[in-house]
């Protein structure tokens, strides 16, 4: 299958053609697309597109955002979702989902660079909805969706960050009087720190940094793990899939959600509406950069993580390094990955800041006046201060948000990068009905849709079986 998908009117050549770099778009706030204007004509864009969304990156700064969203400590649970698979089953879902959203982002960048050659730049997810299936589509359901994507994130990164601060800490002082909301807070300074810089377009470099320690810690955990297996410590390998028939049914669908997940963006419009026109084909390029990436930490983890330990994989495959009695690998090992893992964490939480920074900058600020002048400044540092301070106190105020994120990646990342790319592209260029395109985005957008319930339903269920460990404020 080529991935590299064409739009009906490239395939037959009769296309308007690339626009040229001095072409400018602007934002129809009201129809949720750009319009191609006169360069000599001033840009009426909305203070979000002109200040967040600045169009000035190359591929490479685009396969940088792709990577880092995607890319994240969620990855260790991977060896997780293999026992609820087998190896079968985890090797071939991990294969066939890779493949899926490859295809599915590759057609979001082909709608998008189609409505740019037509001269409707869209800049995001909402836009896209919002022209292509009606205003109540992007204000109802798209927006919102995303929202509860993007803001969950930043949620979770605090959380994931303070544990990860908590857990050295605790290597030096187990007996120390710090508890998890304190290093939650600590986190949430970096994650304000980070939210002030003015655009998505200046976190390439730290997400260039954050692709780096991604493939690291990668590296780190799996010779951990291949270290361990070879071990005196290593632990009895048991390869079937445990409990009842009833558990091992909801396992297979927390395990198929939990990988689908893991793949997920949800903001592929807003990365792609970073690139400097001419848009076509970059984001081809940095989407092959993602996957090489995503393609060596994934399977690498999660094959030496379920190697290693089997069955008894834990929920985070960092928790089987701990044995009953001692460290199975040196502090210093624990202390470097969990150093990476928290500045990794801290550049994605950054990039799915961009979207909710995006919203506020359209909101309160006033493109018409200067991104540094006061009138956009004040503004700007306030909403993107209390946001991050709300996301904070809720990740500090409930430690067991990653069961309620895994229900939010069920509900609305699964439609967002496995539906709607399918739904986008079969209205915008129409595929024969005798064709394999539209057959393919409709078994997908059909198969996700019930991925969608599936996965729901076993979040909701884990929800409960766990509710009565959640508790305000804990330390766990």
């Amino acid at each position: 299958m080529n991935f590299r998908l064409l739009a009906p009117a490239e395939e037959e050549k009769m296309g308007t053609g690339v626009h040229s770099s001095s072409e400018v778009y602007t934002s129809d706030s009201e129809k949720g697309f750009a319009v191609n204007i006169n360069p000599s004509t001033s840009p009426e864009l909305d203070a979000g597109a002109k200040f967040v969304l600045v169009s000035k990156g190359s591929w490479l700064h685009c396969g940088y955002h792709l990577t880092t969203s995607i890319v994240g400590p969620v990855i260790l649970t991977l060896p997780f979702s293999f026992t609820l698979l087998g190896w079968v089953g985890g090797v071939l879902w991990l294969t066939l989902a890779g493949v899926v959203t490859f295809y599915s982002y590759n057609l979001l960048s082909v709608v998008l660079e189609h409505h740019a050659q037509l001269g409707r730049r869209q800049f995001r997810f909402r836009d896209m909805a919002r022209d292509i299936l009606g205003p109540r589509w992007a204000k109802y359901y798209v927006g919102p969706l995303q929202f509860v994507i993007c803001f969950g994130t930043v949620i979770g990164g605090p959380l994931v960050g303070g544990k990860s601060l908590k857990f050295i800490y605790s290597l030096y002082h187990p007996d120390g009087a710090m508890k998890l909301y304190q290093f939650i807070i600590i986190c949430g300074v970096i994650t304000m720190i980070l939210a002030q810089l003015p655009s998505f377009h200046s976190l390439r470099h730290v997400n260039l940094v954050g692709l780096i320690l991604s493939v690291i810690y990668a590296t780190c955990v799996t010779v951990g793990c291949i270290y361990i297996g070879h071990s005196k410590d290593a632990p009895p390998r048991d390869y079937s899939v445990r409990g009842s028939v009833a558990d091992q049914l909801f396992g297979v669908f927390n395990g198929i959600s939990i990988i689908a997940t893991i793949y997920a963006s949800g903001i592929i419009p807003e990365i792609q509406a970073t690139l400097a026109p001419p848009v076509e084909g970059k984001m081809f390029k940095g989407l092959c950069l993602c996957y090489s990436v995503i393609a060596a930490t994934y399977f690498s983890i999660s094959i030496s993580g379920y190697w290693a330990f089997g069955n008894l994989a834990n929920g985070t495959i960092l928790a089987n390094f701990i044995g009953e009695t001692k460290l199975l690998l040196p502090k210093w090992f624990f202390v470097m990955t969990n150093m990476f893992i928290l500045v990794q964490v801290m550049a994605l939480t950054a990039v799915y800041l961009q979207p909710t920074n995006e919203l506020f900058e359209a909101t309160f600020g006033d493109p018409k006046m200067g991104q540094f002048s006061m009138r956009n400044v004040v503004p700007r540092v306030l909403s993107r201060s209390l946001s991050v301070a709300a996301a904070t106190l809720i990740a500090a105020m409930l430690p067991f948000f990653a069961d309620l994120m895994a229900l939010f990646g069920a509900l609305a990342f699964v439609p967002l990068d496995f539906i709607l790319p399918m739904v986008f592209y079969n209205i915008t260029f129409k595929p024969s009905k005798h064709s394999i395109t539209f057959w393919v985005n409709t078994l997908i957008a059909v198969a996700s849709s019930v991925l969608v319930v599936i996965g729901g339903v076993a979040a909701i269920r884990q929800i409960v079986l766990d509710a009565k460990t959640y508790s305000l404020f804990s330390d766990g």
